[in-house]
C-alpha cells in the first residue's frame, strides 16, 4: 500500500503530472462592455453597408422621383411636338392634293381651250373659203372633216361642219351618212353610219339655217386600219345625196 501511494504521489508531482492552465480573471462588467461594443460595431457596419449600398445602387427616392417627373414632362412635350408636326404634315398633304387637282384641272382647261382654238381657226378658214359662193341660196358646203383615233383601240372620233349660203336661206333639213372604209389584213371592211335601215338617229339629223356642227364616234374591229371616210349629205325627200366629200385617213 505504501508503495502504491508513493507511486501515485510521484505521478502527480513529476513529469507525468497533469497540465494546469492559468487564466487572468476579467470582471463581468468588463465582459458586458466588450460585448456591447462588438454589438454596436456590427450594427454600425450593417447600417453603413445598407446606406452606402443604396447610394451606390441609385436608390435614392427623391432623385428617382425627380428624374421620373423630368422624363414624364419630356415625354409630354415630345408628344405635343409630334402631334403638332402631324397636323402640319396633314395640312401640307391636303394642300398638295388640292394643288395637284387644281393643276390637273388647269391642264385639262388649257387642252380644251387649245382644241377649241384650233377648231375655231379651222372654222374661220372654212367660212372664208365660202365667201365666193355666199350669194347662192342653195349652196351647201362641207368644211374640213376631222377623224382621229380615240383612247380605246378601234374607236375613232369625227367632226365636221356644214354651212348653207345665201342672204336669207331657208332651213335645211336632212341627214348625214358616214361611210368608213377600213382594212384588216387582206379583208376590206365597209361601215355605214347610221345603217341604211336606221337613218333617223338623232346625231346624224340636220336642221339648220346657216351652219351646223356634227360630232360623234364610231368603232371598227380592233386591228382594222381606217383608210378613208366619206360624208354624204341628204336633204329630206331626196334619194340622191346633195353633197359628197371624202377624206383619206391613212
Amino acid at each position: 500500500m505504501l508503495k502504491v501511494w508513493i507511486k501515485s504521489l510521484k505521478n502527480r508531482s513529476g513529469i507525468n503530472a497533469p497540465r494546469v492552465a492559468v487564466r487572468a480573471h476579467m470582471p463581468w462588467y468588463m465582459r458586458t462592455v466588450a460585448l456591447l461594443g462588438v454589438a454596436l460595431a456590427v450594427v454600425a457596419a450593417s447600417w453603413a453597408t445598407y446606406h452606402y449600398g443604396r447610394e451606390f445602387a441609385g436608390f435614392r427616392k427623391s432623385e428617382i422621383e425627380s428624374e421620373t417627373r423630368r422624363l414624364n414632362e419630356l415625354a409630354g412635350t415630345q408628344a405635343a411636338e409630334i402631334a403638332d408636326m402631324r397636323a402640319k404634315l396633314a395640312a401640307i398633304d391636303s394642300q398638295r392634293q388640292i394643288e395637284a387637282v387644281t393643276y390637273g384641272d388647269l391642264v385639262k382647261q388649257v387642252k380644251s381651250l387649245s382644241n377649241e382654238n384650233a377648231r375655231l381657226k379651222d372654222d374661220l378658214a372654212f367660212f372664208q373659203s365660202l365667201l365666193p359662193v355666199a350669194g347662192r341660196d342653195d349652196a351647201i358646203a362641207l368644211g374640213q372633216i376631222k377623224v382621229e383615233p380615240d383612247a380605246v383601240p378601234g374607236e375613232y372620233k369625227y367632226r365636221l361642219l356644214l354651212v348653207q349660203g345665201g342672204q336669207r336661206p331657208a332651213d335645211f333639213m336632212g341627214h348625214v351618212q358616214i361611210v368608213v372604209s377600213a382594212q384588216q389584213g387582206a379583208e376590206k371592211l365597209v361601215l355605214a353610219l347610221p345603217p341604211v335601215a336606221d337613218g333617223k338617229i338623232r346625231e346624224y339629223q340636220l336642221n339648220f339655217k346657216s351652219f351646223q356642227r356634227v360630232e360623234g364616234a364610231f368603232k371598227v374591229t380592233p386591228g382594222a386600219v381606217v383608210k378613208s371616210v366619206q360624208v354624204r349629205v341628204y336633204q329630206n325627200g331626196a334619194s340622191a345625196p346633195k353633197l359628197v366629200k371624202s377624206v383619206n385617213i391613212s
